[in-house]
């Protein structure tokens, strides 16, 4: 398998990240993330976690992928995900399963450091292999 290919972030893409991150809201956990997705269409669209009272809060991911749906994209070339240190801070089971609804082979999904330094990259099926995705479900 080839290794995946990603873009590095520009400065300005690595300081909005840092900077929705440390947007987050995340009283319980004190672990905010921030995540970045480059759409098809070359633009970008950013999500912070967003916890409740009754843990069932949002994650960085998922606000990413909302923002792109509600303007009508549907396709992820490259998400970002940043956490708080310098461990690895992937996506939950849960956003794997989202990023793979809009996900191609090609998309690539990158983890990075709290500076912003990528630490790690991944293709979807690196991420969640032999996934249950759309073409699994009988024609509409």
């Amino acid at each position: 398998m080839t290794e995946p290919r990603f873009t590095p972030l520009s400065e300005a893409s690595r300081q909005a990240l840092i900077a929705v991150r440390d947007s987050a809201y995340a009283p319980y956990s004190r672990h905010p993330v921030g995540a970045l997705l480059i759409a098809e269409s070359g633009r970008h669209y950013l999500g912070c976690n967003v916890e409740s009272a009754n843990f069932k809060g949002l994650c960085a991911e998922a606000g990413a992928i909302s923002a792109m749906s509600a303007q009508g994209e549907r396709e992820i070339v490259t998400l970002y995900v940043i956490g708080p240190g310098e461990h690895l801070c992937t996506p939950c089971g849960d956003c794997r399963q989202r990023i793979r609804e809009f996900a191609t082979p090609d998309t690539v999904i990158v983890v990075l450091d709290g500076d912003g330094t990528p630490l790690k990259h991944y293709t979807m099926e690196q991420l969640l292999p032999d996934s249950f995705g759309p073409e699994n479900l009988p024609p509409a």
